[in-house]
């Protein structure tokens, strides 16, 4: 009876023993799972956390890469328009260039012009000493400068017959050539007039017109193409303090230019070509000032 007590006490503490290593095991392996899943959780929040990190690098690359694609787009925008702008200065350049070349043709074409004139009334005034008339060119254009003696008596406006020789002479070479501008100016020494003209105005104005009436009446120069004017004493060529000086500024000298319309439109309308205009067209209006 005894031992049968104690095999059943025994039993139910080996049992009890059993059951509570189990249970303990349970805890245990309850504990291990809850820290594995607390492991888990801090592994899948670092991971949430590092794929988080990844979105946050991908928007900011996708937003760099729409910046770099703007600013590319910018830049290609800005290269065309430089592009476009360095098209337009190139044409410019060539346009000023062709302009530039056009315009040192005409010049040479004047300067030409301007001596072939020279020749032309050089050959057709030969005869004359230089005391009485000279023929020079100066700054594009051909002086014929008569003297006093040549033309007019002492203080006279009355072109003798000697000057109405060399006008003549004059006016024959200018007929061959009609779109030659022709100007007219009267000059004196500085001894006051004692005679019927007011003052060395007057007389140098009265001179010029007499020789712009010669011409145009008398041998048929197209009055459109002259210009008559008086200086007095104020444009001399010598010393007025001597009496050849003075000799010197007595005189009245036509002035023989080249057409230069060309030349002018060129300049005035900025173009690069010439229009083709005709040698003779757009002479100046006669008249006294």
């Amino acid at each position: 009876m005894k031992n049968t007590m104690f095999l059943f006490i025994a039993g139910l503490c080996l049992s009890g023993c059993v059951a509570t290593r189990k249970f303990r095991a349970s805890q245990e392996a309850l504990a291990q799972m809850r820290a594995d899943s607390a492991s888990q959780a801090a592994h899948i929040a670092e991971l949430q956390a590092t794929t988080d990190r990844q979105h946050q690098q991908i928007s900011d690359l996708t937003n760099k890469v729409t910046e770099l694609s703007n600013q590319a787009g910018q830049l290609s925008s800005d290269v065309a328009n430089k592009n476009s702008q360095l098209g337009r200065s190139r044409a410019q350049l060539a346009e000023q260039q062709a302009k530039l070349e056009h315009l040192q043709q005409l010049m040479d074409q004047q300067h030409r012009a301007t001596q072939a004139i020279l020749k032309r009334m050089s050959d057709a005034l030969t005869g004359f000493s230089p005391s009485e008339l000279t023929v020079t060119m100066k700054n594009g254009k051909v002086y014929v400068s008569m003297q006093e003696s040549l033309l007019f008596p002492s203080g006279s406006a009355v072109v003798n017959p000697q000057g109405k020789l060399a006008l003549g002479k004059l006016a024959a070479a200018l007929n061959k050539d009609t779109s030659i501008r022709v100007d007219i100016e009267g000059h004196t020494d500085t001894v006051p007039i004692r005679t019927r003209f007011i003052d060395n105005w007057d007389l140098s104005t009265a001179r010029s017109n007499a020789i712009v009436r010669i011409l145009t009446k008398t041998y048929a120069v197209d009055p459109i193409r002259v210009i008559s004017s008086g200086h007095a004493f104020y444009d001399p060529v010598a010393d007025n303090g001597t009496a050849e000086g003075r000799a010197l500024n007595r005189r009245t000298e036509v002035i023989l230019t080249p057409n230069l319309d060309e030349i002018y439109r060129l300049l005035e309308n900025g173009s690069g070509t010439s229009s083709g205009g005709d040698s003779g067209g757009g002479q100046p209006g006669g008249g006294t000032q």
